[in-house]
């Protein structure tokens, strides 16, 4: 069985538009925001970011350094939840600074509250109707207006930058709201305008929360070859960051704190991000859509969700079809094996293992087995699933194999 398109079918047609956010890598990079806002015609940034980053010299001295006098203010509030309330909190902060953009700094969280406020700026509605149309339809309207830009500056290895998307959850005692929700928007318009990409303020993130963001964005890389929108561009790009991301991550989990580890795993994550959210769609595919089941309704750590199912998902994949394993096992390092689906499956869990992250599911707090086909269904009704390769058509009973086999 074969997947479209595969390594060496070169007449397959395919379609690549693509937007992306203007890319700044280096040691010191932060250091280079002020030229970067210059080069843009941006004056006065307010940086959104969590209370640990705000309160981390390591990485606020190069980003207040480089923003020099264009650093209109700080708003160091985010948190994982990534509330409505706390969106509309930056606003507050948005305006009060007079501030024409939006430097987030951090992780994921960050980075998505920052959209938020973009996109609530751009807006006329009031907040109360904002969560309200948020609650019946689980997203926010974002306007024909213009939006606030946005320069990110990662400090994780999620991979959640170069997206044009953002999650949000809303709370009746932190916004105006009649009842709990989550959900996310979507639009090309969420796009950074810049993402700077430094390898020294990623070496500033604990051990533990780095290792623990790292499989979300090597799953990436590994979705990104296999996924039925995969292109020649994108199988370029994935194939160098995921080489960079396991040579980095198999040194870092070993302890190995030298500059060239951060460097291949900054370069790697970026690379892996290069053209999977795209404006007709994406390249996350069937681990990210096992990832949501298990996220979204429990208390599950993304990263050690990603960790835990990839393997299995993987094996589950190549039972059924090619999964192009050839071209993920060179990209792996271990395209010499003589079993390549099975070399790719042993090189992602030692990966795993090796950062110290969880490899079964009943060691996280994640849903018991009476709970598997409930997870099932959400799975199958993901987003993510319509772009499963060719020869894959997963049934409820799949599903719950590949959770029973993780746990």
């Amino acid at each position: 069985m074969t997947d479209t398109p595969v390594l060496g079918d070169l007449d397959a047609p395919f379609r690549f538009e693509y937007d992306p956010a203007v890319l700044r890598y280096g040691p010191d990079a932060a250091r280079t925001l002020g030229a970067e806002l210059d080069a843009q015609g941006y004056d006065r940034a307010l940086v959104v970011c969590g209370a640990t980053v705000g309160e981390t010299p390591a990485v606020m001295a190069p980003v207040r350094d480089g923003l020099g006098d264009r650093l209109a203010g700080v708003f160091a509030e985010t948190t994982p939840a990534k509330r409505l309330g706390t969106a509309y909190d930056g606003l507050e902060r948005f305006h009060e600074a007079d501030a024409d953009c939006l430097v987030a700094v951090g992780g994921g969280s960050s980075l998505d509250v920052a959209k938020i406020i973009s996109v609530l700026a751009a807006t006329d509605r009031d907040p109360t109707a904002v969560g309200q149309a948020f609650v019946d339809s689980g997203t926010i309207a974002v306007p024909e207006a213009e939006l606030p830009p946005i320069i990110a500056v990662p400090t994780t290895l999620a991979g959640a930058d170069l997206s044009t998307v953002a999650g949000v959850t809303a709370a009746p005692d932190t916004c105006p709201v009649d009842e709990s929700a989550s959900g996310g928007i979507g639009d090309p318009k969420l796009m950074p305008e810049a993402v700077c990409y430094d390898p020294k303020l990623i070496a500033t993130t604990p051990r533990s929360v780095l290792a623990a963001s790292a499989m979300n964005g090597f799953d990436k890389g590994i979705e990104t070859i296999y996924a039925a929108t995969a292109t020649p561009i994108t199988d370029a790009t994935a194939s160098r960051g995921l080489s960079l991301l396991t040579d980095g991550l198999l040194a870092f989990g070993t302890g190995d704190d030298d500059p060239w580890v951060y460097q291949s795993i900054t370069q790697g994550i970026m690379l892996v991000q290069y053209g999977i959210s795209r404006a007709d769609g994406t390249t996350l595919s069937l681990i990210h859509a096992l990832g949501h089941g298990l996220t979204r309704t429990y208390e599950v750590q993304q990263g050690a969700a990603h960790a835990v199912i990839a393997p299995h998902a993987l094996s589950y994949l190549f039972e059924q079809a090619d999964g192009r394993r050839s071209l993920l096992a060179d990209a792996l390092g271990v395209g010499d094996a003589s079993d390549p689906g099975a070399a790719v499956v042993d090189r992602v869990s030692e990966v795993a293992t090796t950062l110290g992250l969880p490899t079964r599911l009943r060691d996280v707090d994640g849903p018991g087995q009476e709970e598997f086909p409930e997870v099932a269904d959400v799975v199958l009704e993901d987003a993510f699933m319509t772009n499963i390769p060719s020869g894959l058509e997963p049934t409820r009973e799949d599903i719950v194999d590949v959770l029973e086999s993780a746990w």
